[in-house]
């Protein structure tokens, strides 16, 4: 009997300072650590992306999303003619294919 009179004076919500919002602040924090450790670098290498992929000129030395190395020869809208060595063997490719600029083309700048 008296535990149930225990139960009926305790309040039904939280009264800390910061009230019911103190439930929700942890959930908060931990979403604003993802955006700012997940959501924002991926952001930024998405905008990476796309401007190398802007910027891509003839005679750039590049790498496919499925490995093949090559020199751009030509450029369309949205397709590529690549030059891949040792044959000299021209293939057409997706803009979107290509991951990167090939570490050969800074050396050879750097040169």
């Amino acid at each position: 009997m008296i535990f149930s009179f225990y139960l009926l004076d305790t309040p039904a919500t939280p009264s800390g300072p910061l009230g019911s919002l103190g439930g929700l602040l942890p959930i908060l924090l931990i979403f604003g650590i993802f955006y700012f450790l997940l959501f924002m670098p991926m952001q930024k290498q998405r905008k990476q992306q796309k401007a190398m992929l802007a910027g891509l000129q003839n005679g750039n030395e590049v790498v496919t999303s499925g490995g093949i190395v090559g020199t751009v020869v030509s450029i369309d809208e949205d397709k590529l003619v690549l030059r891949v060595k040792p044959d000299n063997v021209k293939i057409q490719v997706t803009r979107g294919s290509v991951a990167s600029l090939s570490s050969g083309e800074s050396k050879k700048a750097q040169a």
